[in-house]
C-alpha cells in the first residue's frame, strides 16, 4: 500500500435503532443504523414466507372454483 493516501482506521461503535450495539473498525467513530442482525425479520425468523400464486390459481380463487369441483 502507498503511504499517506489511505484514511485512518478507528474503533467504531455501531448502534441500531433497537438498542443493540457492537464494535468494529471504520473511518468514522460512530455509526447509527435502522436495522441490524438482531432485529431484522430475516435473521430473527419472523419474516413471513409468501407463496406466489399463478394466474390460474388467482382466477380460480376469485371465482370460487375449487379443483375438486372442476374434476
Amino acid at each position: 500500500m502507498k503511504a499517506n493516501i489511505h484514511p485512518e482506521m478507528k474503533d467504531c461503535t455501531i448502534t441500531c435503532a433497537c438498542g443493540a450495539s457492537f464494535k468494529t473498525k471504520s473511518t468514522k467513530e460512530q455509526i447509527s443504523v435502522e436495522v441490524c442482525n438482531e432485529c431484522h425479520p430475516f435473521y430473527t425468523g419472523t419474516q413471513g414466507k409468501t407463496k406466489k400464486a399463478g394466474n390460474i390459481e388467482k382466477f380460480n380463487r376469485k371465482y370460487g372454483i375449487n379443483e375438486e369441483k372442476a374434476a
